[in-house]
């Protein structure tokens, strides 16, 4: 996957023109700007990458990392995060110093690099990939373009994701505009870069940006080498049993792509992995059908994931807002805030006394990584049988993530919670998960260790048995009751006729267009039965 061929349709007509631009430039046309600063964000790779092309095209490239401690401080930051990522700024760190280049590694606030980069080298030109990220991010990304304003500084944006800035995208139109995106030729590494240096090239650590160790033990390897094995070993090893045992943690670990982390950090980017998947169908497609297995049904089911990553992405790029208030505005206040700090203490520890909910945080906890029915368990047994508000529930699970990606956590977040007036009240039974998810009770006993002699009954509802183990706590809540009186809080809000208007009003601005004829019949369901 690493030797790419072909060219990016989006910006070849720009791109054709940058000879033409560099040598306006460098006649002085426009302030004799000769240098490009390439600004590397969540994209840290060279493949793929439209901002270095561009940047490589007008003369003079200067790479720029920025850490940023202020944004490390943040509640939905954390120490496995920067972990991870500091690992994968180490191999763009690397790739650029085997093409000859050496990359500036600053910490501090962006604006004062640019301002020490301007001091040095005068004016520049600054390019990056558009980010959709956190509301400090877009506040940031803001004030960027304010200095560029105010120092008569070019600032160009590239596309990476498929997701469109504005809030006036017409839904309609979105998942065609995905396809063709994602459908254009890949973007190979500029074969010449006229690279210069600037300063040190130490990525600082954790200790650095003062980032405590948080309970990881088992981090996911970083970095573009990284990503590609994980990629490679997806398509063609783990992943035929995708659509089956992503369900289960037990599963899920292997057979999952594994590849969000490494989309969060840009060390692959999503046009990448799209058509490495389109690759591995046609290779499928061409094996005997006796050898096909399940791989067509995991392929098509993967794909389905990549346009669903965007999807939410589009979500928060459309309405910044939805990182703390409900889509639907009329579910503002409906849990109190601030929570009960115990109850969100002791979901944060996984100690509820559920074992499979415990389970599944101790080991988000331990790893940094869960399967996505899981994260939806968890997020629905601290909203609705804990009744805690979900923008401090997804602090906790965001800063527990090390592929927190904003765009899809929290728009996640206040669906599973029932807050956006669209989508389907799921409400998750953490006894029956249990047995579903860990019918041998290995998984359970593994990570609440207080538990491990126990079995069947006894592992999965401890409260029902003569002798529970000293050693762990009572269920906090009554599952049952809390999630009968969660629906019936939900639903008394639901029927009402606000509550329709605002409906459509979200789904115009928020909802999925797939043709209905495409989507899967619901399986009718007892209520509470998840």
């Amino acid at each position: 996957m690493e030797h790419f061929h072909g060219w990016n349709v989006r910006y070849s007509q720009h791109l054709m023109k940058a000879d033409e631009v560099t040598a306006k430039n460098l006649s002085g046309a426009d302030g004799a700007v000769n240098l490009t600063v390439i600004w590397f964000k969540r994209d840290l790779r060279l493949n793929d990458h439209a901002a270095l092309t561009a940047a490589a095209n007008y003369g003079r490239v200067l790479p720029l990392y920025v850490a940023e401690p202020e944004y490390w401080a943040l509640p939905d930051t954390s120490y496995r995060q920067w972990e991870f990522l500091r690992s994968a700024v180490e191999s763009l760190k690397k790739d650029v110093s085997d093409r000859g280049g050496k990359l500036c590694v600053m910490v501090g606030s962006v604006k004062d690099a640019l301002d020490d980069i301007l001091a040095t080298h005068g004016k520049f030109r600054l390019v990056a990939h558009m980010e959709t990220g956190n509301a400090w991010t877009f506040e940031r990304d803001k004030a960027v373009r304010d200095w560029c304003s105010d120092q008569n500084i070019t600032f160009e944006e590239f596309q990476q994701y498929g997701v469109w800035r504005g809030s006036s995208l017409n839904r309609n139109q979105w998942a065609k505009r995905w396809d063709k995106m994602m459908s254009e030729p890949l973007l190979p590494v500029p074969s010449r870069i006229s690279w210069i240096d600037h300063g040190a090239d130490r990525v600082p650590t954790s200790s650095d940006l003062q980032l405590e160790p948080d309970g990881i033990v088992d981090l996911q390897p970083s970095g573009r080498a990284a990503a590609l094995q994980t990629v490679r070993s997806f398509l063609h090893d783990r992943g035929e049993p995708y659509q089956k045992a992503m369900s289960s943690p037990v599963t899920g670990e292997s057979a999952c792509s594994r590849l969000s982390a490494h989309l969060v950090a840009g060390s692959l980017s999503m046009r990448e992995i799209y058509q490495a998947t389109l690759a591995r169908q046609e290779e499928i497609a061409a094996l005997p059908k006796a050898e096909r297995g399940t791989w067509p049904s995991a392929m098509r089911s993967f794909i389905g994931r990549l346009h669903w990553h965007c999807h939410f992405m589009q979500k928060l790029e459309a309405e910044p807002e939805i990182e703390w208030l409900p889509m639907a505005r009329m579910y503002e206040g409906l849990r109190p805030t601030p929570s009960d700090e115990a109850t969100l203490t002791a979901f944060a520890t996984g100690q509820t006394g559920y074992p499979f909910v415990d389970a599944c945080m101790r080991y988000l906890k331990a790893t940094g990584w869960i399967n996505f029915r899981m994260r939806a368990m968890l997020m629905s047994f601290a909203s609705y049988n804990l009744w805690l508000p979900w923008q401090q529930s997804g602090e906790v699970l965001a800063r527990f993530f090390t592929d927190y990606e904003p765009g899809i956590h929290w728009p996640q977040s206040q669906m599973q919670a029932g807050e956006t007036g669209i989508n389907a009240v799921r409400v998750y039974s953490p006894v029956k998960q249990g047995y579903d998810q860990d019918p041998t009770g290995d998984f359970t006993r593994r990570w609440v260790h207080e538990l491990s002699a126990f079995d069947g009954k006894a592992l999965q509802e401890p409260w029902t048995t003569d002798q529970p183990s000293a050693d762990y706590p009572s269920p906090i809540v009554d599952h049952k009751q809390t999630a009968h009186e969660a629906k019936k809080r939900i639903y008394a809000l639901r029927r009402t006729g606000d509550a329709r208007a605002e409906a459509e009003a979200v789904f115009e601005k928020h909802g999925s267009r797939k043709p209905r004829e495409l989507r899967q019949p619901r399986r009718k369901r007892a209520a509470g039965d998840a």
